[in-house]
């Protein structure tokens, strides 16, 4: 028998198997890095001025991962005051996505942007102690309601920084009996938006509880809400200075503090237990700091469109303590890190027009000159 005829066409049948093989492999890794090309293409890096307080947000890989692979987009993302981004540069970014609707509107302003997206939400707060609790009591001007404090009497409380009350001055004040004045901790309202929703916020009380409306509700305003900040000393331009002097150096350095409420929120989520020393005063009235992106360039465009309207960004927003369109988010985030917190507040004001607001900043400006 001939074994090379026998075997001669299975070898050849083998052969051509092998190389038909090889082609449909290496055509195979063709089309795969064809497609991962595509990919990779279709990724864009952006860049944007965020405000401090968001971000963890933008840290978080979850939200990279919601960006990265359903719209495209690699975000990165430089903290600056909130006030302040408007005062920036814009070349190499973009978007500006600072806290506050009037620092949006400056921004949007000046960058000349013809949509911005409002995204989500969050009322201004005061963080303080538990120990406080009492004192503030004795005085009036803080009533517990459920499972949350409210500053009942703003106008007191505000009287009482004014007029440089100290700690020691409060009747039967033996939990905190300091000669420190009572002051409500904040950033430069130069610089940041919390410090201008204070502002806001007070200049409503000092009118006697109406919005500032023009100049001269403003100047008659000015000498009362001045002091709040000419008394601070050195202050932030961000957000998160002052919330850190709170959870790291305690009550004698930081009794009370103006906050966002998701800062405090996002800050107890992650602890394995929530701090119980630590409490949050909402302000009877508050308002509300809403965070809106302005874009500046198309892909700024499409990142505020995905953080305003996706549904997995927005449940991943309220996992920070934000507030957004849906209450249930809300509701479903303390329930789940068991956290105590109104889900609505009716008692929400408006702050004044950008032109009015900007005024008083200014005024207060030149104090610090």
């Amino acid at each position: 028998m001939n074994v090379k005829r026998i075997l001669g066409p299975f070898l050849a049948v083998i052969l051509a198997l092998g190389i038909g093989a090889a082609v449909y492999i290496s055509a195979g890794r063709k089309a795969d890095e064809r497609a991962a090309k595509q990919a990779a293409d279709a990724v864009v890096d952006i860049k944007g001025m965020i405000g401090s307080e968001k971000e963890s947000f933008f840290l978080d890989p979850k939200v990279l991962d919601v960006l990265l692979t359903k719209y495209g987009l690699r975000v990165k993302v430089e903290k600056v005051g909130s006030r302040e981004i408007a005062s920036r540069d814009f070349k190499g970014y973009d978007f500006g996505f600072p806290a506050g609707s009037p620092a949006a509107i400056a921004l949007q302003k000046k960058s000349k942007a013809r949509q911005t997206y409002a995204t989500f939400f969050t009322p201004i707060a005061i963080a303080s102690w538990k120990q406080l609790i009492p004192v503030l009591e004795n005085e009036g001007i803080v009533k517990q309601n459920g499972d949350a404090f409210y500053i009942v009497d703003m106008k007191r409380l505000l009287g009482m920084i004014e007029k440089g009350t100290r700690w020691r001055d409060l009747k039967d004040n033996t939990a905190y009996s300091t000669g420190k004045s009572i002051l409500i901790s904040s950033t430069d309202v130069r610089k940041s938006n919390s410090a201008a929703m204070y502002l806001a916020l007070a200049s409503y009380v000092a009118n006697d509880n109406n919005v500032v409306e023009d100049a001269d509700q403003a100047n008659k305003v000015l000498p009362l809400v001045t002091p709040l900040f000419m008394r601070q000393g050195l202050q932030e331009s961000s957000s998160a200075g002052p919330f850190e002097d709170y959870t790291t150096m305690g009550i004698g350095k930081a009794p009370l503090v103006m906050i966002y409420e998701s800062q405090f929120l996002e800050y107890q989520s992650k602890r394995a237990q929530p701090n119980p020393d630590m409490v949050l005063l909402y302000s009877q009235p508050t308002i509300y700091t809403k965070h809106i992106l302005v874009p500046f360039t198309e892909n700024g465009h499409k990142l505020g469109n995905a953080l305003a309207t996706d549904p997995e960004l927005q449940r991943l927003a309220a996992q920070y303590g934000y507030r957004t369109s849906s209450t249930e988010l809300f509701a479903g985030f303390l329930k789940d890190k068991k956290l105590a917190a109104p889900t609505v507040l009716v008692d929400v004001i408006d702050p004044p027009s950008f032109e009015i607001l900007e005024r008083m900043i200014q005024s207060i400006e030149q104090k610090f000159q």
